[in-house]
């Protein structure tokens, strides 16, 4: 079919309208950028050329012959501009496509945000990674983003501009370089978005194939020079490009992501992932963990669950209570399906690490023994109000189990009401506790970012103590975090690994908020569920809600990971795992609270997608033991240090992985223990 024919075709299809919101012909510039295999590419300019035949609203025109034929397609929604691109290709060409939209606002009057990737302005990120500490302009490739969009707020003018990417994204090609200029070794989805200055000016900025600049982010705090990406299309060939526009009104920064989150869901609609892995299936290979990783040959027993080698799985000497560890929560995970299964090892092993933990597990001043290293004889003399929470969590689920089945354990009872005591002395004034201390509660790392994560085990003791004073505690944590986080939407260091926005920070601001809801009343009840609903957009944002491609041969793609549903992890570690513990059902109850479909759907698209790299014999998933379920998942060009993009680093934490799981897989279980 002739180019001529095609035109004719296409114009029968389109529907053709004016562009309100923004002139469109007057704010927007395009460019094409060709390249000769071996030869550095050129770039050309286009301008807009209003048409009134064809069927098309513009052709983009070059002062120079060029052997592509462009035109272009505004389709107008009210606030939404549907942007449709037609190439076609004379001759056979190699070819990078971009487009700037101004949206009339100072780029000093405007915050940026890119899901999953872009929080305000990433200040607080190390100038290492992606942050206004480089440059004030990024663009990056889509497949970084939990939805290929990007999002401008001008916090003066209380507007809100978007560009989102419409397609099916089903092709991904490898390349033998990661920056400068590179011709893809077949079709890519993939394109680019991201946010420009130009002369003070805030521009949307996207394209196709994909390109990076002013750096590509390579692994944890590498940027790399740029990248800029070509994609073959042959002579006579045709390709179309479609991309929304859209501008609305919105009060905060808050509003934005809220509004981003919902319509990128409803573009994009993400469904359950189909998989057979139910429930009980998942937990009997996942207890395989719990069998294959247990050290019973040093003075606290646990699960090895840090610095394991994914080709092997072989135990490590580190002991970890909580973070990546989680050998105490996996302890009473094994103990309480150890007695349903009437599994006599998993109950055997699950009450020895309790029991020396018990004896061995604490320092001095009766704070845990967070990370041991047995072999260097090392025990971290650093505490962290994370670890310490969330071995505290695990216990107060441990001691509850038992004293519902007659088992009462004095002395545990004693530790915890001492340590929750002693967190209580450590709060600060304004409810916040310190990221790091000492035992004699000097402070190592006054950072903020971890105080949700202090809210749960208060709760808990709350109820489990009759101790109001805990719950005070929590309430005033929860005030911290609705003044200096929430309402600010500055989400932040959570995660001990990294100094930067992430989403375990927002996740555990709305799980801290939606406990506190389930053990009050009233107005009080309602004032928490609005702030963990508030929370809970953060940490959706994070979320993907669409399938990334990957090419043949790297291995997710092989074995047909699905991305939607999966979390990317923060602006420094920019991979996807699993983490949720009790998110899902943060994200239930809220939707009945709140009547909000979107939250109980997307927890189930959650709950699906999740089960997909289940280890088990024929579905290793690349990992060396079943049940030991991959935690570096790299689903973008990067890498935490090896394999890069459809692959895992060599070195994992299956400890965490395993425990979010079973809580995912283990519903309600804060609402029974709270209620």
């Amino acid at each position: 079919m002739n180019i001529k024919k095609v035109f004719l075709i296409i114009a029968l299809f389109i529907s053709i309208s004016a562009l309100r919101a923004i002139e469109y012909d007057q704010n927007v510039s395009a460019i094409i950028s060709l390249k000769t295999p071996g030869n550095y590419a050129k770039s050309y300019p286009l301008t807009l050329k209003e048409l009134n035949a064809n069927g098309f609203n513009y052709m983009l025109e070059s002062d120079n012959p060029l052997p592509v034929t462009l035109f272009q397609n505004v389709e107008d929604k009210g606030d939404i501009k549907r942007i449709t691109l037609y190439i076609f290709a004379a001759e056979d060409i190699y070819f990078n496509y971009g487009e700037l939209v101004k949206i009339g606002s100072y780029h000093e009057d405007c915050l940026f945000f890119m899901p999953g990737f872009w929080y305000h302005k990433n200040l607080r990120s190390p100038k290492e990674a992606p942050s206004f500490h480089t440059s004030d302009s990024w663009v990056v490739r889509e497949d970084r983003l939990s939805t290929p969009l990007t999002s401008i707020f001008d916090h003066k003018k209380n507007k809100q501009y978007s560009v989102i990417r419409i397609d099916s994204f089903k092709s991904e090609a490898l390349t033998s370089h990661k920056e400068g200029e590179v011709i893809l070794s077949g079709k890519t989805s993939i394109g680019y978005t991201g946010f420009e200055n130009s002369d003070g000016i805030a521009t949307l900025s996207f394209g196709y194939p994909y390109k990076e600049a002013p750096k590509t982010y390579i692994r944890k705090l590498t940027l790399a020079p740029s990248v800029i990406a070509f994609q073959f299309l042959g002579k006579g060939e045709s390709l179309k490009l479609v991309w929304e526009l859209r501008e609305n009104n919105v009060v905060s920064f808050s509003d934005c992501v809220k509004s981003v989150w919902q319509y990128s869901y409803d573009i994009y609609k993400p469904k359950p992932v189909e998989t057979i892995y139910s429930t009980d299936k998942m937990k009997e290979v996942l207890s395989n963990f719990f069998v294959e990783s247990f050290v019973d040959d040093e003075p606290t027993k646990f699960y090895s669950g840090v610095e394991l080698q994914t080709h092997d799985c072989k135990k490590r000497d580190v002991a970890e209570v909580g973070f990546v560890g989680r050998t105490l929560l996996n302890a009473f995970n094994a103990l309480e399906y150890g007695e349903d299964r009437h599994r006599k090892d998993l109950i055997f092993n699950a009450n020895s690490i309790f029991d020396s933990y018990m004896e061995h597990g604490f320092s001095d001043a009766g704070f845990f023994n967070e990370v041991i290293h047995y072999q260097r004889n090392f025990v971290d003399s650093v505490h962290s109000i994370r670890r310490q929470s969330e071995g505290a969590y695990a216990v107060l689920y441990y001691l509850d189990y038992e004293k519902r089945h007659g088992r009462r354990h004095l002395d545990w009872e004693k530790r915890i009401k001492n340590m929750l005591d002693m967190f209580i002395k450590i709060q600060k004034s304004n409810g916040s506790f310190p990221r790091k201390f000492k035992d004699d509660f000097t402070i190592v790392d006054d950072g903020e970012g971890s105080t949700a994560s202090a809210t749960l085990p208060l709760v808990m003791g709350y109820r489990y103590f009759n101790e109001k004073r805990y719950l005070e505690a929590a309430k005033q944590s929860v005030k911290y975090l609705e003044t200096d986080i929430i309402s600010k939407s500055d989400y932040f260091s959570s995660t001990l690994d990294a100094n930067c926005e992430d989403k375990e920070a927002s996740l555990y601001a709305s799980t801290a908020a939606y406990y506190l809801a389930l053990v009050t009343k009233g107005e009080e009840k309602m004032h928490y569920a609005d702030l963990a609903r508030d929370a809970a957009y953060f940490a959706l944002s994070w979320y993907y809600t669409w399938d990334v491609p990957f090419a043949k041969g790297q291995m997710l793609g092989d074995v047909g990971l699905k991305t939607r549903g999966w979390g990317n992890v923060s602006v420094e570690n920019n991979h996807i795992d699993v983490f949720v513990f009790d998110f899902a059902d943060v994200l239930r109850w809220l939707s009945k609270i709140y009547k909000e479909q979107r939250f109980s759907d997307f927890a189930e698209v959650i709950n699906t997608s999740m089960r997909q790299l289940l280890p088990y014999e024929g579905h290793m998933c690349n990992m060396g033991k079943p049940g030991f379920y991959p935690e570096v998942v790299q689903h973008t060009n990067w890498d935490y240090g090896k394999n890069g993009k459809g692959y895992y680093n060599d070195v994992f934490a299956p400890g965490w992985v395993v425990a979010s799981l079973w809580e995912l897989l283990t519903p309600k279980r804060a609402e029974k223990f709270l209620k």
